[in-house]
């Protein structure tokens, strides 16, 4: 249960993530806005956006590695089920769980008469 809910949120990591990556601007956008672009004329201002979004792709990294680690580590130390080969060498073991089962009492009226034995 733990184990699929972090993967849900991995996913949306990996999703913010991708998404924060692609908002920002690279170093050559600068050379634009130098000789009069309109891509510095933004609501955050010519370097407020990149301090906020620098900010929450830092976060949402640290996020997504922080869980990367504690989904490895789950399935990592996950219980095994017991597989089919180990049902097959063990016999003994399975007779043992199984709850033995009594056949009804039968008197000498419930048995037919045509039947050998």
């Amino acid at each position: 249960m733990l184990y699929s809910i972090l993967l849900v949120f991995q996913v949306f990591f990996s999703i913010g993530l991708i998404a924060l990556v692609l908002m920002q601007h690279g170093k050559g956008a600068d050379a634009g806005a130098a000789f009069g672009s309109g891509a510095s004329a933004t609501v955050f201002g010519a370097r407020g956006s990149a301090n906020l979004l620098t900010r929450a792709t830092a976060l949402t990294a640290t996020a997504f590695i922080v869980n990367s680690l504690i989904l490895t580590y789950l399935a990592a130390h996950r219980p095994e089920a017991p597989s089919a080969a180990d049902l097959i060498q063990a016999p003994e073991a399975v007779e043992q769980e199984a709850p033995a089962r009594t056949a009804p009492e039968q008197g000498p009226s419930d048995v037919p008469e045509d039947v050998p034995g």
